[in-house]
């Protein structure tokens, strides 16, 4: 049975967590559903989610979790190939409440089970409540049977980093340094527990995301940039001063620049 391992970290143990572009055997989903979220009963999203679980089902395995009371509507959109499981969540964003899948060198796999706050807590977070996405990671890691490392008390979303697979993450300062998420810890005491869970030994910080003003993510960076390859990264940009986010673009691209 997967166990929950409190007594040692990934870095002691060898694991790292891989590229963004490394090969994937499996791709987990969440089926949306809430309707003060999603518009039209969240039908036109469930077909958006459709679409993309089957495309994605050309090249990898996918799972997608679904509620009870979605279940049958679930398994009817999806292709065949596409393992669908009973997991209750608050909404359908696994790649921040779900586990960080980790690696070692023997290709062996553990995960990272964060906390959640629905990106915020009480303070400023996008819902309430979100028990049930808190309990996603650690369901997940049980279905895949992977022991997990659970940081206590470290509020993380995997869309907040992006990996090389050789030693970097690059995060934002709008997001990890935001007061609702570890309020009580130092930049240098968030990079320490990056490097010791993620196996990273370099943290770049871009200043701020693309989604401020809406106050979601407090400004993941996968929306504003990725690795695409070794030492090689992809941005948002524009040359148009007029655009809103000319300044956050202008700022993220000099910063990987240098």
């Amino acid at each position: 049975m997967p166990c929950s391992i409190s007594n040692r970290t990934p870095k002691q143990d060898g694991f790292f967590m891989p590229a963004e572009f490394s090969p994937i055997r499996q791709v987990w989903m969440l089926w949306p559903e809430r309707p003060d979220n999603w518009r039209d009963g969240a039908k036109p999203a469930q077909a958006a989610y459709a679409r993309v679980a089957a495309a994605v089902a050309r090249f990898a395995e996918v799972t997608v979790g679904v509620s009870c009371a979605q279940y049958e509507n679930c398994r009817a959109k999806l292709p065949p190939c596409v393992r669908v499981v009973e997991i209750s969540s608050n909404d359908a964003w696994v790649r921040d409440c779900g586990p960080t899948f980790l690696k070692n060198a023997a290709g062996e796999t553990r995960a990272v089970d964060w906390e959640f706050n629905a990106w915020g807590g009480l303070y400023d977070g996008a819902y309430f409540p979100w028990d049930k996405d808190a309990a996603v990671a650690r369901k997940i890691c049980e279905i895949e049977r992977v022991d997990r490392y659970r940081p206590k008390g470290f509020v993380l979303e995997g869309g907040s980093i992006i990996a090389d697979g050789e030693g970097t993450v690059i995060t934002t300062e709008s997001c990890l340094l935001n007061p609702n998420r570890n309020p009580g810890l130092t930049r240098q005491q968030i990079e320490e527990k990056l490097k010791t869970y993620l196996g990273f030994e370099k943290v770049i910080w871009l200043n701020e995301g693309i989604d401020l003003n809406a106050g979601e993510t407090d400004g993941h960076v996968d929306d504003i940039c990725s690795f695409i390859g070794p030492a090689e990264v992809v941005c948002c940009y524009t040359e148009d001063p007029t655009n809103e986010y000319y300044k956050v673009f202008k700022n993220c691209y000099e910063i990987l620049c240098n």
